[in-house]
């Protein structure tokens, strides 16, 4: 295999490594460092003695992305305020035409997945990842882990049953999904209480990330009534230079708000096809700084 070709098919996987990477991690600079060693230990390989290069790859950032995570959790950083994952610009409809794969792929990098499985200890968050938005077999999973095959399946059946326990599931119709989060653009941009408190559930839940550098709740908000009068009061005090627009991040719509070009905010909703659950809005400037590459 020359050169040229190891770097032509490393490309052709990256997407799927960033895909691992990013659901491991929850933080898109961390994957990307991640995918990069991978490709310095395929460039460095006896690449003649791999027969599989796409499992060689997985295995390579599975590994990598566990070391990184335990790194991360021995450090035992604070963080400031609730966390969110650092939103990632996803395009399934363009890569993946079967609709229920699109569906497991866009609900496995949901925020509402991510903040659960930060939760679990790295090889549970591995298992999970490997098996239940890629679908590897339990086998291949050992192996990449070098580990018993039962010892994952019982890792994968805690991991699930974790995620299962701590995350509300809502089957919403993307087009549905799209609807409300405009709709409910619509009423925040414009102040509008009694249209914000028609979208929310009486139970919304507001989870904001600012990391302490930028203003956002340093708790989580309950009720439509808190929620609805937080961002009245945001319309009202203004935000400087402001543009938003639709994208789609993290498997689903999203709004970037940008003040003066750049991006300032993410907001993003969970809805049960009626009223809308959970608004997740990021503001920590460290996690929209590659937004901003945005076309």
């Amino acid at each position: 295999m020359t050169a040229d070709t190891a770097t032509t098919l490393f490309e052709a996987h990256r997407p799927a490594l960033m895909g691992v990477a990013y659901r491991m991690l929850g933080r898109a600079a961390d994957a990307e460092d991640v995918v990069q060693d991978a490709w310095l230990r395929w460039s460095g390989a006896d690449r003649a003695e791999v027969r599989d290069p796409r499992g060689f790859l997985v295995r390579i950032t599975t590994r990598l992305a566990v070391d990184r995570l335990r790194q991360i959790k021995a450090r035992g950083e604070t963080y400031v305020g609730p966390w969110l994952p650092e939103p990632y610009v996803t395009d399934f409809g363009g890569t993946v035409t079967d609709s229920a794969e699109r569906a497991v792929l866009a609900d496995s990098v949901s925020l509402a997945v991510l903040v659960v499985l930060e939760t679990l200890s790295p090889l549970e968050r591995a298992v999970f990842v490997l098996r239940e938005a890629f679908g590897h077999p339990y086998a291949d999973i050992a192996a990449m882990l070098d580990r018993g095959e039962a010892a994952v399946r019982q890792l994968g059946t805690r991991a699930r049953r974790h995620v299962d326990e701590r995350r509300l599931r809502y089957d919403v119709d993307p087009a549905r999904r799209r609807d409300l989060t405009e709709r409910f653009l619509d009423a925040a941009a414009g102040g509008d209480l009694a249209g914000l408190m028609e979208l929310l559930a009486p139970d919304v839940r507001l989870v904001g990330d600012s990391g302490g550098k930028a203003r956002a709740p340093l708790r989580v908000l309950e009720g439509a009534d808190h929620v609805a009068r937080f961002f009245a009061g945001v319309a009202a005090k203004g935000v400087p230079d402001v543009s938003v627009r639709m994208v789609e991040l993290n498997g689903g719509p999203a709004v970037l708000v940008l003040s003066g070009g750049k991006p300032d905010a993410v907001v993003q909703i969970d809805a049960d096809g009626d009223r809308i659950r959970t608004v997740y809005v990021v503001r920590n400037p460290d996690k929209l700084a590659a937004l901003t590459a945005l076309p």
